[in-house]
């Protein structure tokens, strides 16, 4: 596919300093593939930013041609928004600096990081902000979807950090967004997602955390998971903000910290990280690792850096994806049920499922940005990965089933990141009613004729 004639690639390129890639270069194919390997769409032009000019020159070009324009920035994205099929890719991912104010606890990052990238920078400082759980996270669509991670409890979620942004806005105008400026677009940034503007900076506020924290995986067999669900529900809501637990279910993966005999067989595990002193930390963690008998506590002092890489294997790009997500109304005994029963069936040995549990400083820090349910502590993510080309209609029938008998228990509510493709109503959902009608008001002044589509949309 040769792009279109209308589209006169010269007309950019003697404005734009970064790279135009077209179907018929070379390396079109790596820059046209997305992280979620089933997500496979050709754009007619991959436009790779070096700052905001490009940025600016790009939204432009693709305005005046009428282009549909998807925005890419250094991680995941599950639904793949970040690619389009004939269309404009305006790809941010080659911006990757942070800069660092250690005097004043700031950090100033590029949308194409990762927060690996920013750990990297804020940990030499021992300063944090809360990022993700996997280190090849992208900072960009993970905070203005409000982004939640292992410091999250103690420091509230990524958007809540986020002091400042310079956004582009659809119609090419640079703005910059805080509390004292153009305080509308902030507060809509800070949760809804891609539809207002291409943001080319974040500064952040940043805490002390680190350089070492108290981490790592607590596994137990699948026999456990119903007594353990029972503990975690009952444990968690009085346990400490600096303590973090994801609580995983998959089958054991064949590495030598698993008894041989429980390869490839369900098991559960909790993640956990505590950010605090190592008395602390120890005391508090306490009765995590001395419930039961585990198959292997890989708890132990690590770097901060470290601990928030420890999942990264698991998620590398090249994997087809399907994801299903909501918040619950709690962990009744009927659920533990249904997910003891999926955890048992579960069809891939790549996929997870896992119940992060918030509180802390997630619903204690003001209500003041489109972030929504913040107040709601537990948050069912169902990750179905497999190999690229196998057959899908398996893994997806079990997601469904999963997501399908969790919903008597579900608040019908829905963290915003999560989403794939799944229709209006659940874009509503991430939202709720009030929240919803003024991001409309919002869209409707920063970008009146939807533009920005190519995202968990609000439409104008």
């Amino acid at each position: 596919m040769a792009i279109s004639t209308r589209v006169p690639v010269d007309e950019l390129r003697s404005r734009f300093r970064g790279a135009l890639i077209t179907p018929d270069d070379d390396g079109y194919e790596a820059a046209a593939a997305v992280w979620n390997g089933s997500i496979r769409r050709r754009p007619a032009l991959v436009a790779r930013c070096t700052g905001s000019a490009d940025v600016v020159a790009a939204l432009e070009f693709g305005r005046r041609h009428d282009l549909l324009t998807a925005v890419r920035g250094g991680g995941h994205n599950i639904a793949g928004n970040a690619t389009c099929d004939d269309g404009l890719v305006i790809d941010l991912s080659g911006l990757r600096t942070v800069r660092v104010d250690p005097a004043r606890r700031r950090a100033y990052v590029d949308p194409g990081c990762a927060w690996g990238d920013v750990d990297h920078e804020t940990q030499a400082f021992g300063l944090a902000v809360p990022g993700g759980i996997v280190s090849t996270t992208g900072v960009a669509g993970f905070t203005v979807g409000g982004g939640f991670g292992h410091l999250t409890r103690r420091f509230g979620f990524a958007s809540d950090n986020l002091i400042g942004a310079d956004v582009v806005t659809a119609e090419g105008c640079f703005l910059h967004a805080s509390a004292t400026e153009n305080e509308d677009l902030f507060w809509a940034i800070r949760g809804g997602g891609g539809n207002f503007g291409v943001v080319t900076t974040f500064e952040f506020g940043l805490h002390e955390a680190g350089p070492e924290v108290l981490g790592g995986l607590i596994f137990h067999a699948a026999e456990r998971a119903p007594s353990l669900l029972r503990f975690l529900r009952d444990y968690l809501p009085s346990s400490s903000e600096k303590l973090t637990v994801f609580t995983v279910m998959r089958k054991a993966p064949a590495a030598p910290f698993v008894p041989a005999e429980f390869h490839g067989q369900p098991v559960i595990a909790n993640l956990v990280v505590h950010s605090g002193d190592p008395t602390e930390a120890e005391r508090d963690l306490a009765p995590l690792r001395t419930f039961a008998k585990p198959l292997a506590d890989l708890v132990s002092r690590r770097p901060y850096t470290a601990a928030q890489a420890l999942t990264d294997a698991s998620w590398a790009p090249g994997f087809e994806n399907y994801w299903k997500s909501d918040y619950l109304v709690g962990i009744p005994d009927g659920a533990i049920e249904v997910l003891t029963e999926h955890l048992a069936t579960i069809t891939s040995p790549l996929s997870d499922f896992k119940i992060a549990y918030l509180g802390g400083a997630a619903a204690r820090l003001p209500d003041d940005s489109a972030l929504s349910h913040r107040n709601l502590p537990f948050l069912l993510n169902i990750n179905s990965r497999w190999q690229l080309g196998q057959a899908s209609e398996a893994h997806i029938d079990w997601t469904r089933s999963l997501f399908d008998g969790m919903q008597p228990f579900s608040e019908g509510k829905v963290y915003v990141n999560f989403l794939m493709d799944e229709g209006q109503g659940r874009v509503r959902a991430a939202y709720g009613a009030e929240k919803y009608e003024r991001l409309v008001t919002i869209k409707r002044r920063y970008d009146s004729d939807n533009f920005f589509r190519l995202n968990q949309n609000i439409k104008p």
